[in-house]
């Protein structure tokens, strides 16, 4: 399948219209429900198959995000044979205490994978705590761009973003059919 037909499949999936608040706090009137092409398994393994050459060149390490960069990275993960972590949006507080779970961070180049990011903000935090935590980390990857300042913003703070698919992508593959 190729890249234009897996932008229409997210888009029957996963595209919903509506009143919708983002984590930004932006109100939208249409959203991409990840939940949607990542609970669907063909489709999330297309998914990571386009995201496979775009892994940045000496990445040790994939590392999703909570919650929806974690079914992503696991895809990723098996498509590219690449270990990965799943980080948590703050450590657990029992058990091991960690921020990551799986593979170690510490030391490694790090490629953060998320699914949906409009402004990158959970990314940059997420990404600070992996620095704490001797983690390496330049590239972020996502599956749907939603907004491109989110580009200039993680550039802010060091961050190459490297979309499989903007949301301007996918919905012009939608309406060409």
């Amino acid at each position: 399948m190729d890249k234009s037909a897996i932008a229409k499949r997210i888009y029957t999936a996963a595209h919903l219209t509506g009143t919708f608040t983002l984590r930004s706090g932006q109100v939208s009137n249409e959203y991409f429900d990840k939940y949607l092409f990542e609970s669907d398994p063909v489709l999330l393994s297309n998914i990571a198959k386009v995201m496979k050459p775009l892994i940045p060149k000496g990445a040790e390490l994939l590392a999703g995000l909570e919650m929806g960069g974690i079914p992503v990275v696991t895809a990723l993960s098996m498509e590219s044979g690449m270990p990965a972590a799943f980080v948590r949006k703050k450590a657990k507080e029992y058990g091991t205490c960690k921020l990551a779970e799986g593979a170690d961070v510490s030391g490694k180049k790090v490629c953060v994978i998320e699914d949906v990011v409009t402004t990158g903000g959970q990314i940059i935090e997420s990404v600070k705590e992996l620095r704490q935590r001797g983690a390496v980390v330049e590239h972020v990857m996502c599956v749907i761009l939603r907004n491109e300042k989110a580009s200039e913003i993680l550039a802010g703070e060091g961050l190459t973003l490297i979309p499989a698919f903007t949301m301007e992508y996918i919905k012009d593959c939608h309406a060409s059919g």
